[in-house]
């Protein structure tokens, strides 16, 4: 699946959105899936927040936070998440464009991460003030 390095345990955040479909249903899929991975333990989720989309006119988001404890590598993590948005139906067809389910790492621990794949991070936190919100509701305390 992955590497997996037991000695190191890391919280991390886990951004969360849905726009398409049964948006509630999407992110509980996502969120047992995360829970079965090896590597993660589930500490705590954010209330569910329906917020404004971000690019080309397209419905409401429903999004949340998920803080999570993992010895996964973060390019691990990553590929993990977008195996979790490919089975739920994400198609990438365009950037800020409707999406059955976002799942983004906002912060891996206090790391700084500049990858061509991975940004940590999160590059839009200071620009989404629901995600400041619902980081606060998971229990980040940054």
């Amino acid at each position: 699946m992955g590497e997996i390095n037991s000695s190191k345990k890391t919280l991390c955040y886990i951004g969360l959105g849905s726009n398409v479909g049964n948006r509630y249903e999407h992110i509980l899929q996502a969120l047992e899936l995360l829970q079965d991975t090896d590597g993660v333990k589930m500490l705590r989720v954010s209330a569910l927040e329906e917020t404004k989309p971000v690019g080309p006119p397209q419905p409401d988001y429903l999004n949340g936070v998920a803080a999570i404890e993992t010895t996964l590598a973060p390019l691990d993590l990553l590929d993990r998440l977008q195996a979790i948005e490919k089975q739920l139906g994400r198609e990438h067809i365009e950037k800020w464009g409707p999406r059955t389910i976002d799942l983004d790492i906002l912060y891996y621990g206090d790391e700084t991460i500049t990858h061509p794949r991975l940004t940590v991070p999160h590059p839009e936190i200071a620009q989404r003030e629901f995600v400041q919100r619902e980081l606060k509701q998971a229990g980040y305390h940054g």
